[in-house]
């Protein structure tokens, strides 16, 4: 069965915007409506884990803002299921089924084969992969991103920004999600120096601090000033390995790290060698899966789960776009015409390397 593929509306992302103001509805009326509801909703994490500070966290903060705004908590109405390898995936979503869950989403293209088995054996339980397609199945709704448009609105700010003329990009898993991330990032420094180098290296895992940070240190180490991660938890080795480069350079010198998926400025707090306050986040894509989490509850909520179909967010609907953290006005400006060229369309960018 072919999927029909459907964007997001720009009135709608705009009214789920999680930094936006409260609750549409008063607390007595969330509370009500939570009371009344019959859906109850769960994700089941990637190994990433809910506090990976990138996809798997955004995805447990927009289900816990539906959650709140409905007048549940954690345990009453919805809940997540921590998964530590992949052999606890297919465990998780049942485990979920049990609970009484019946809206599951998997966190992930990894939980994709596991939510293509079970959801044929439970008819009654509506599913939400994110990240990948599950076909010919009425009861999954598969949730994409046009993540090559924020990744080379990534690259742009990285050419414009970069001293040494190299940068690095980390993926975590080789799939065809992380494909978008690569191609779009490397699109987009090209689109403004073709003669900047590209460093990119895979970790092979979302889970492994250690790896990214040893990858990064290694870049750095060979003359990248910028690193673009995405690849969830394993990205945040490549914040420590920042860090620890900055720390023994004066602030004028200093390594950058573009985060992913969520505003990751957070991580990058650091004092220079010369005792210099900083922060080494050029910029992060934005990802709004915690937006389509609660957008695709609320739909189940009002009898308009969308089941077989495919959802994907771009930036044209706010979907997708970059947090501008430390951008030079240059910069800035060469992001905001390259936003407009994929606007208008007058930009094609690759999905795949």
């Amino acid at each position: 069965m072919n999927k029909k593929i459907v964007g997001l509306g720009l009135a709608t992302i705009a009214a789920l915007s999680l930094a936006a103001c409260g609750s549409r509805t008063s607390k007595k009326d969330a509370a009500s409506n939570g009371a009344e509801s019959s859906v109850k909703a769960a994700i089941v994490t990637d190994i990433g884990g809910v506090d990976d500070r990138s996809f798997n966290q955004s995805a447990w903060e927009g289900l816990q803002a539906w959650g709140e705004e409905a007048g549940l908590s954690k345990g009453n109405g919805f809940d997540y299921f921590q998964s530590a390898s992949e052999s606890d995936y297919v465990t998780n979503l049942d485990s979920a089924v049990s609970g009484g869950y019946n809206l599951i989403f998997g966190i992930g293209f990894a939980l994709q084969s596991s939510i293509a088995e079970v959801a044929p054996n439970n008819a009654d339980v509506n599913y939400a992969i994110v990240d990948d397609v599950v076909e010919g199945e009425d009861n999954v709704v598969s949730v994409l991103f046009a993540d090559h448009e924020a990744s080379y609105l990534a690259g742009v700010a990285a050419a414009k920004s970069t001293k040494t003329k190299q940068v690095g990009f980390i993926g975590g898993m080789n799939s065809a999600t992380i494909d978008r991330f690569e191609a779009g990032f490397v699109a987009g420094v090209k689109s403004v120096d073709e003669s900047i180098k590209i460093d990119v290296q895979y970790a092979g895992s979302f889970g492994d601090a250690a790896k990214g940070q040893t990858i990064a240190a290694a870049q750095y180490a060979a003359g990248a000033d910028i690193i673009f991660h995405a690849s969830g938890g394993t990205g945040n080795g490549v914040f420590a390995a920042a860090k620890a480069e900055n720390e023994t350079r004066n602030e004028a010198d200093k390594v950058w790290v573009i985060g992913v998926d969520r505003d990751q400025s957070a991580e990058g707090a650091y004092t220079s060698k010369d005792g210099k306050e900083s922060n080494f986040v050029l910029a992060s894509t934005l990802k709004e899966v915690g937006a389509a989490v609660k957008d695709i509850t609320e739909k189940t909520v009002d009898g308009k789960f969308p089941g077989g179909e495919t959802v994907r967010y771009a930036l044209t609907d706010g979907g997708v776009d970059l947090a501008e953290t430390n951008l030079s006005e240059d910069a800035s400006k060469a992001v905001a015409d390259a936003k407009a060229a994929i606007l208008d369309g007058s930009v094609e960018i690759p999905e795949k390397p």
